[in-house]
Parts: C-alpha cells; structure tokens; sequence
C-alpha cells in the first residue's frame, strides 16, 4: 500500500499544480464561466467546509474550464525533516500533503459544487503520524496519541454543497459529506491564509478545528452578503487509525455558527457544538466546544499579502466540569514574490489525560490542568518558481513552554522544536501571468 500511495501522491501533487492542457485557465481579468456568485459572493470567499475567509487574501487554487463547468484544483505538499527536543521528543523524515478537487456548476439558478479532498499523510509521516510536543488528540493501537501530530485520513472530504438566492438579499446553502466539516470552529488550519505555509498543525487543534474530518455531515443555512447563519447534525467520531478507507457513518453530534464578513479585509465567526463520544479510547465521554474566531487580511504591495487570525476554543467533557480553554494567533506576511514570513503564538489548558501523564512516574489526576504553550516563527524563500507552481524551501523553530510541575516530564520548561522543509503549492492568480520572480 505505500508504495502505491507514493505513486498516487506525486500523480495528485502534478494534477493538482498544473491544469490539463486544452481547457481554457484563469488569468488576472478573465471570467472563469458562467457559474453565478450567489448574492455576489465569489468562490474565493470560501475555506474548508462552508467557512467563509476575507476578500482581500486569496489561497492559491487554479482554476479552469470544462465545458460548462468550473474546475478548481489546490493543494499543498511538504518533504521535511523535523525534530523536537527532551525526553519526550523525537525526529522524523516525512511529508504532510492535501489535494482538493472541486467542480462548480448553474443549477436550478444557483451554484453547485462537488469536492474532494484527499492526503497520503499516513505514508509520509507512518499512521502515528509526526513528533510535535505537546500535541494531543485521537489514538493509536488502543492508546491516546500524545506529543505527536496525528496523520489526516485519506478522505479529508467528499461531499457537495448547494447555495441558491431565494430572495434579493436572502440566499439558502445544503451541505452533505460522507467525509466532512460540519458548522463548528473556524477556517481549519491548512486552510487558513495565516498558516497555510506552517508545516505543523497547531497543538489547540482539538479545541478548536479538529472536526473538520468527520465522516457523516449535514448542513444547512441562511446567508446574506454578508452573514452566514448554519447548523449541522453530524458524526461526532474523531476518525479511527485506518488512514485509508471511510469510517462507519452516524449523524450523532449537533452544532450552530454564525459568520459575519462586516468589509473584505475581516471574517468574524462563533459556534457551539456538543460533539457525541470523540474520542475511541473514551467512549463514553462527549464535547460540548464554543469557538470564536477574527481572520484578517490585506494586500502587500502588487505581490504580497498580510494575513492574520486569532482564535479561541475551550471543550467541556460530560465527565468533569468547567470548560478548558485554548488560544491562538498567528500570521503570515508574504512579502514578495519571494519571501515569506510565518508565526503562530498558542496557550491550552490540557489534562494529565490528555498529555497521558496519569501513569507512574508521574501519576498525576487525570483532571489535572496545566498551561502549555509553544511560539513558533518561520521563513520561506521561493527558489523554484514554475508557470503555475513554486517549490520554496523554508525553516520553522519552536519553543515550548510547560509549567514547573512538567519539567520533569518533557526535560526541561522551554524545550525545542525545528522544521526544515521544501513545500510545493500553486502561485496566486494574480501572479502567475507575470515573467519571472
């Protein structure tokens, strides 16, 4: 199976980069179809699931014609070496990849689109996925992961959404996915124009975007220019340690959110969700989980643009009160055609259960709370840039921060991280017509 998913990996990677010859692409200025924005809402408003990011910054998709539809291939791919310090770190070669299709079609005077999102994470980085301190979140042969990223199944998504105007200010959005996000938490991680060149998922994932990958969702919702008012019924699961296939399908877990775009440089959205038995190794525990979020971003010069995001979650468990609280800022500023700079600032409150420090030598209550945190900063520089690709090579460092009590645990109260990587992604629309870099 690995070899096959190497293979299929790179197939993905250059279908995704590159659009086939013989339809017609996207240039700066050109119109992609006929496909109505709904209300005048483009496509690049959107982020995973039905999240909605600023107007004045853009991922970088390609988009192109076949026939009456429109084609939108994304996606990202990193090779890196990585390697967290003390006595619970560890080193790693590896490669954290996605690739999203999705197809765009008029429909009964609305926008249709059908997407998939796939990742050969768990061959690039093993189904245990990669060290990162601190980190926690979903299990491995029984046992909760812990100080480790997990890898993201190879169904990220598959589902459809449907929005349609139903009167002048007033439109209507379906959402269903075997394999997908439901209405809770904010734009998730990779999919962030704030973090979308950070090599590693932050360690408050699991309050605050970690259902992005559920399998079983259903979303509805009413929207206007400007606000998007949803609700979603949905698998509650955290996804099992078969990378590979669909995991059984249940509409368990219920959630609301409401996001507001006040001008094109803001994207404010708060949720609720109870999530249903996350997590296999505890079973008989559910998550109630809120969230609020503030993305900003803005152009820098002809090339360049400035994105930032703050963020809080906090989770309360059905097995112990008060909720545990997380927060997050972090930014990227890409200067030029070249250059770009990545920072990410968290705080979590986490359980001795959670860090799987309940057991001798450290034998501290499984409710225990602790603060931990992590600064990370980074810089990519574009050495390789293509027609419509470019391959960068970049570093990240980290410094992690526990209390006292864990020092004994993790080695020392600030210990380190470093990420050296090459990433491969599309260049931005605006660009790509452009000679040289």
């Amino acid at each position: 199976m690995p070899r096959a998913a190497m293979v299929l990996n790179a197939s993905l990677v250059l279908a995704t980069l590159f659009a086939p010859p013989g339809h017609a692409q996207q240039s700066p200025g050109m119109p992609i179809s006929m496909v109505p924005d709904p209300l005048g809402i483009s496509m690049d408003r959107l982020g995973s699931g039905t999240t909605w990011i600023p107007d004045a910054v853009a991922l970088p998709p390609r988009r192109f014609n076949a026939g009456a539809w429109n084609l939108m291939v994304h996606g990202f791919a990193f090779g890196q070496y990585e390697s967290q310090s003390g006595t619970r770190g560890g080193s790693q070669f590896g490669s954290v990849n996605w690739a999203m299709l999705m197809a765009t079609h008029e429909l009964a005077g609305g926008r249709f689109q059908a997407r998939t999102m796939l990742s050969f994470d768990a061959t690039g980085v093993t189904s245990r996925g990669y060290p990162l301190l601190l980190q926690s979140g979903e299990s491995f042969d029984n046992e909760p992961i812990h100080d480790r990223q997990h890898p993201h199944d190879m169904w990220m998504e598959l589902g459809a959404m449907y929005e349609r105007p139903i009167t002048n200010d007033v439109g209507l959005t379906l959402y269903a996915a075997p394999s997908g996000e439901p209405a809770l938490g904010p734009v998730a991680f990779m999919h962030r124009p704030s973090a979308m060149d950070v090599p590693a998922a932050p360690i408050s994932h699991h309050w605050q975007d970690a259902t992005h990958i559920s399998f079983g969702v259903l979303t509805a919702g009413v929207f206007t220019h400007d606000v998007r008012i949803e609700g979603s019924i949905f698998n509650g699961r955290e996804p099992d340690q078969h990378r590979w296939d669909f995991d059984r399908i249940t509409l368990d877990s219920y959630s609301g959110r409401v996001s507001y775009n006040p001008n094109a440089h803001w994207a404010l959205n708060a949720g609720y969700g109870f999530i249903k038995s996350p997590e296999t190794v505890t079973p008989d525990v559910s998550t109630h989980r809120v969230t609020a979020s503030a993305m900003y971003g803005e152009k820098l010069g002809t090339d360049g643009q400035l994105a930032a995001t703050i963020l809080w979650g906090a989770n309360a468990h059905s097995d112990r009160s008060g909720l545990s609280h997380s927060g997050l800022i972090e930014s990227e500023a890409v200067l030029d055609r070249r250059n770009s700079v990545i920072g990410r600032i968290e705080i979590v409150q986490k359980s001795a259960e959670d860090l799987v420090l309940v057991a001798p030598p450290f034998n501290f209550s499984p409710t225990q709370r602790f603060n931990v945190g992590t600064l990370s900063l980074g810089y990519v520089r574009e050495i390789a840039p293509m027609r419509v690709a470019t391959l960068g090579i970049g570093a990240m460092g980290t410094v992690d921060v526990v209390p006292l009590s864990l020092r004994a645990a993790y080695g020392s109260r600030t210990p380190l991280g470093l990420f050296v990587f090459l990433r491969l992604r599309p260049i931005a629309v605006r660009t790509m017509d452009m000679p040289g870099m």
